[in-house]
């Protein structure tokens, strides 16, 4: 049974589409769905304390506070109750611990981003998660490009 819908998300279009995959699963089996994002300028924060002594105000929240927003506000359209968190560290190792400590029983990702030569691919962190994972996970594929 999935009673806990873990989405690990970013701002991208791969991320868009497995935010939808992974609500209407939670929202089928009518599981909890916790909605992740990984801070990864989190070294640039800490370089800049260090360089100056001052950091930026707040960090990459604002844009990662909006990306939750974006998609929380898809999951209560969709009659669903969500809670959502910042992780900082490592993608692919926070978004594996993460699903440990929430005890989710599926993880939910987008694909990745495209290669420069415009072919898909799973990037790094994704298979990082797909190697790691001690919970199904389901990789979805952002939209198709015009040919």
């Amino acid at each position: 049974m999935i009673r806990r819908v873990l989405l690990a998300v970013e701002d991208s279009p791969d991320a868009l589409a497995a935010s939808r995959v992974a609500v209407d699963l939670a929202r089928r089996y009518r599981s909890r769905l916790r909605i992740v994002h990984v801070l990864v300028d989190h070294e640039f924060d800490a370089a800049l304390v260090a360089a100056t002594g001052t950091a930026r105000e707040e960090g990459g929240r604002p844009a990662a506070t909006l990306v939750l927003r974006r998609v929380t506000a898809i999951a209560e359209a969709a009659g669903l109750e969500v809670e959502t968190a910042l992780l900082d560290g490592e993608v692919g190792q926070a978004i594996l611990d993460d699903a440990r400590r929430w005890a989710a029983d599926v993880v939910v990702i987008g694909r990745s981003r495209r290669g420069s030569s415009g072919e898909p691919y799973v990037g790094t962190q994704t298979r990082h998660v797909l190697e790691f994972a001690e919970v199904p996970v389901l990789v979805v594929p952002g939209p198709r490009s015009p040919r």
